[in-house]
């Protein structure tokens, strides 16, 4: 098995790969691949010859409507394979999405026929291939449920809170990208953050916003969620 399998950074994230012996690990041609933030690092093209890992960093999944309008549909973190790969993959259907950086991001590149043939092969990695499809099913059903039940100055809150931290405040994220994670358009979010400004919430300019009362946002949150 190559030093790239056997890195034990690779591993604590991903164990199942540990299981994958040294020929078909060969055979995978696999390529370890680091992005910067706001970069495409998969889309349709990618997904015709590569399975891939996501190691480090936080990514959005997007799918394109035919006006060419992106609309998030989940994130992908560590540890987590991308569910519209799997399902493209496996149903011979080509990828319906982009997945762009967040931040700096590291991947695992393996060939997409060994892709496929470790999750029919591999036990450990079926398990961890279809738990993470199971995950991502349930998650973009919450996020479609959420635009359709939740107020949007709350989808806005949580969308904020849940990129930021008390250490971490800024977020680096367009008015239109927040739009598309949230599900409305980009005017809607910018006169929602005017607001959040006016009240000493948030600063913002020009591809950030920085969180200044995190408490107030929580209430935010809480308060409508209460109230439906």
């Amino acid at each position: 098995m190559t030093s790239i399998v056997m890195d034990i950074g690779l591993l604590e994230v991903f164990p199942c790969l540990g299981d994958v012996c040294p020929e078909d690990w060969a055979e995978a041609k696999p390529e370890i691949r680091t992005f910067s933030a706001k970069s495409r690092i998969f889309n349709r093209e990618e997904a015709r010859s590569y399975g891939m890992f996501l190691l480090k960093g936080s990514t959005r999944i997007s799918q394109i409507g035919k006006d060419g309008s992106e609309r998030v549909v989940n994130k992908l973190n560590p540890g987590e394979i991308c569910a519209l790969l799997v399902l493209s993959g496996l149903s011979g259907r080509d990828y319906p999405a982009v997945i762009e950086a967040e931040t700096e991001v590291e991947a695992l590149f393996v060939s997409k026929i060994s892709f496929l043939h470790w999750v029919q092969e591999y036990e450990s990695i079926r398990k961890t291939v279809f738990g993470n499809l199971l995950e991502g099913i349930m998650n973009m059903g919450e996020q479609l449920q959420a635009r359709q039940t939740k107020p949007l100055e709350m989808r806005l809150a949580e969308a904020l809170l849940s990129s930021t931290s008390e250490q971490r405040p800024m977020l680096r994220m367009t008015h239109y990208e927040l739009a598309s994670e949230i599900g409305t358009a980009r005017e809607v979010v910018s006169r929602t953050l005017q607001r959040f400004r006016r009240q000493g919430w948030v600063e913002i300019g020009r591809g950030w916003v920085k969180i200044t009362c995190r408490t107030k946002l929580e209430e935010l949150s809480v308060t409508r969620s209460q109230k439906r």
